[in-house]
C-alpha cells in the first residue's frame, strides 16, 4: 500500500487549518461605538442627577402675589413635596390644588426654580359685588364667582340689592331668575369706571333691563340693562365732568344721556 505523498506529508505537519483573522475595526466604525457607549453612560448619568442624586431636590417653596391671603396658607394648601426630585413635581397638581383649597385664587403659576425652589405666583379674585347673607357679605368677582364670605364689608365694593319689580315681579322672574339678574349685575359692577366702582354704595336690580347704581352723597345713576356697559361706562365718565353738580344720571341709552341736579 502506498504512502502519503509530499503534499499530504506537508500538510499534516502543518497541523489542521487557523481560522481567519476577525478584521479589525475601521477607526471611523471604532469612533461612533465608542461616542454611542459615551453617550448611554452620559444619559444614565443625568437621569441619575435628576432623579437619584441628593441634589437638585425641592427645599424651599416661595410665594408672591398675595393680597389677602398669607404665603403660609399658600404654602399648606400647596403641599409641595419637600425632599423629592425637583424634576418629579407635577406642577399641573399643584395648580389645580391650590384653586380647589383656596377658591380666592383666580390663576396660579407653579415654576421650578433650579436647583431647589418651587415658585408660587398667584393671582387672587378681586370682588366686584357683595351679597349679604345672614349679618356676613359673600363676594362675587368679575366673572360671577362667589369666593369667599367675610365678616365685614371690603370698602369700595358694592353691595347687590335684588329687589324685583314688585308689579312685574313675577313676569320678570319667570323669564330671567334670581341667578341671572346677580350675573347681569356682577356685569354692571365689572364695567364700571374704578372712579365711580369706588363711590358706588349699592346696584339695584329692579329686572334684567332695570338696573341703577347708589352713589355715595346721594346720587343715582339709571344704567338700564348690562348690555353695552363699556359704553356706558365711558358716557358716564364724560356726564359727570360735564355735570358735576349733577346728583342723578341716565345712561341707559348712552346715544342720549341725561343728567339733573334732582
Amino acid at each position: 500500500m502506498a504512502g502519503p505523498t509530499t503534499a499530504e506529508r506537508q500538510k499534516l505537519a502543518s497541523g489542521p487549518p487557523r481560522p481567519p483573522r476577525p478584521r479589525a475595526l475601521k477607526p471611523r466604525a471604532r469612533n461612533l461605538i465608542l461616542s454611542l457607549i459615551a453617550l448611554v453612560l452620559l444619559g444614565a448619568g443625568g437621569v441619575w442627577l435628576l432623579y437619584g442624586s441628593p441634589w437638585l431636590r425641592v427645599e424651599r417653596v416661595t410665594t408672591s402675589g398675595t393680597r389677602i391671603l398669607t404665603p403660609q396658607a399658600v404654602h399648606e394648601a400647596a403641599a409641595a413635596p419637600i425632599g423629592a426630585p425637583l424634576i418629579s413635581v407635577d406642577t399641573g397638581a399643584l395648580e389645580d390644588r391650590l384653586r380647589k383649597k383656596l377658591p380666592r385664587i383666580d390663576s396660579v403659576d407653579v415654576v421650578r426654580s433650579w436647583p431647589h425652589g418651587i415658585g408660587l405666583n398667584v393671582t387672587e379674585r378681586k370682588p366686584v359685588l357683595l351679597i349679604e347673607k345672614g349679618g356676613k357679605f359673600v363676594e362675587v368677582d368679575a366673572k360671577g364667582v362667589r369666593f369667599a364670605t367675610v365678616g365685614h364689608a371690603p370698602k369700595g365694593v358694592p353691595l347687590l340689592e335684588l329687589r324685583p319689580d314688585q308689579e312685574n315681579a313675577a313676569a320678570s322672574l319667570r323669564r330671567f331668575d334670581s341667578h341671572r339678574l346677580r350675573r347681569e349685575a356682577v356685569q354692571v359692577a365689572g364695567a364700571l369706571p374704578a372712579a365711580v366702582a369706588r363711590d358706588t354704595r349699592a346696584v339695584k336690580v329692579r329686572s334684567y333691563d332695570s338696573i341703577s347704581l347708589e352713589l355715595n352723597g346721594g346720587r343715582t345713576v339709571a344704567w338700564g340693562s348690562s348690555e353695552r356697559g363699556h359704553t356706558k361706562a365711558s358716557t358716564l365718565t364724560a356726564l359727570m365732568k360735564a355735570a358735576p353738580k349733577a346728583r342723578h344720571f341716565d345712561v341707559s341709552v348712552p346715544t342720549a344721556p341725561a343728567s339733573s341736579a334732582s
